[in-house]
């Protein structure tokens, strides 16, 4: 009885580290890319680069604000 009582411990244990290394880890992403964000932004601010389009750079496809933006924008055309 004390040996499955040991591996049932020991499996709460790890799943529990692991649950919260996830956590941790991805909170840990977030912070740091909201971070890089803003430095880009505050970058392209100084550069004259609209800060709209780099913060539409790390958007989600279904941002309603960067769809309005990009159907805006004229399309590139390089110089001839």
């Amino acid at each position: 009885m004390s040996e499955l009582l040991k591996v049932d411990t020991t499996f709460i244990i790890c799943v529990t580290l692991i649950s919260l290394a996830s956590v941790f880890g991805y909170g840990h992403y977030s912070i740091t890319d909201r971070g890089l964000m803003a430095q880009n932004i505050d970058s392209a601010i100084a550069k004259g680069v609209d800060p709209l389009s780099v913060r539409c750079s790390y958007a989600k496809s279904d941002d309603i604000i960067c769809i309005a933006y990009a159907a805006s924008t004229q399309p590139y055309q390089p110089k001839k």
